[in-house]
């Protein structure tokens, strides 16, 4: 049985912070240690309970992404395996194996990089109410889960955990991060999630949008960091059953989100999960990776 993780606890690391999913540990002056724990979070709130074994799997879906999609932009991992990581990190071998990327250090860019190629609901709507897409005009008789004419770039702000990301304007973008740099990350963004989304087609999954971040290593180079085209950070709707019109089926946390709106969950206070969310959850994560790569993942 697989037990989850819901903190790491290595002592002789140090500890930068905790993510809703994440924990970040400094482990020199040039690289960092992503840990993806088993915590599960929806509406920005943390649950209390944590889904075992989705850390590996987020961590292995953003390894097969990172290299795919690696000639499009460089990313800032440096390997994720733990015998490769240094000894002060083996050490905790228990916790870390599988879960764990050594990345590069860089400058975060303020800024969440998110492309809409569909309809996907209160995002896209909040968004249109705004004013804040590139063209409004797009928005003019657009249905629910309807297939954008071109992939958009939205960005939004990073909130820290507590808070809600904003959506805001590019040129809002462009006014935080500069105009130059700005205009680099919209193009970037926009190429990676067209090409991912033409593999995940290839294999049967529509990326409806999907949140990337970059950072800027020491050199001034844009580089993806954090995690790529995961069920967290990604809506996967599988295309045999795609409909305009209405909302999808999906290998994503919708199914979590779904399940709060049923129990009219406040948005606001950590709840425990019933073992049968936690374990169709889980099941839900799976079949993405399963579908994207032709594998199981790795839960061992």
């Amino acid at each position: 049985m697989i037990q989850a993780l819901f903190e790491s606890n290595c002592p002789e690391l140090k500890l930068v912070a905790r993510g809703k999913v994440r924990d970040l540990y400094e482990i020199d002056e040039h690289s960092l240690l992503f840990v993806a724990t088993d915590r599960i979070s929806a509406y920005d709130v943390i649950m209390n309970s944590a889904v075992a074994g989705k850390g590996k799997i987020l961590t292995q879906i953003s390894v097969f992404w990172f290299d795919f999609l690696k000639d499009i932009v460089p990313n800032h991992l440096i390997t994720a395996s733990i015998d490769e990581m240094p000894e002060v990190v083996q050490q905790y071998r228990d916790q870390l194996s599988g879960r764990s990327l050594l990345v590069k250090k860089v400058s975060v860019l303020p800024i969440e990089a998110i492309v809409r190629g569909y309809i996907t609901g209160s995002g896209w709507k909040e968004y249109q109410a705004k004013g804040t897409v590139c063209n409004i005009e797009l928005g003019a008789g657009l249905r629910e889960s309807q297939k954008l004419p071109s992939p958009l770039f939205t960005p939004s702000t990073k909130a820290e955990y507590g808070d809600h990301d904003e959506n805001i304007h590019p040129d809002r973008c462009a006014e935080i991060i500069g105009a130059q740099r700005a205009a680099e990350m919209s193009q970037s963004a926009v190429a990676l999630y067209a090409k991912a989304a033409e593999y995940a087609a290839s294999r049967g999954i529509i990326i409806a949008d999907t949140k990337f971040e970059f950072g800027v290593d020491a050199q001034g180079a844009l580089m993806l960091i954090d995690e790529a085209l995961t069920p967290d950070s990604s809506r996967f709707w599988p295309a045999l059953t795609y409909k305009v019109g209405k909302s999808q089926d999906s290998y994503d946390k919708q199914y979590l989100r779904d399940y709060l709106t049923s129990i009219d969950f406040d948005m606001h206070t950590p709840i425990d999960l019933p073992p049968t969310v936690l374990d169709n959850t889980l099941k839900k994560y799976i079949e993405a990776y399963v579908k994207l790569t032709g594998n199981r993942p790795d839960l061992s």
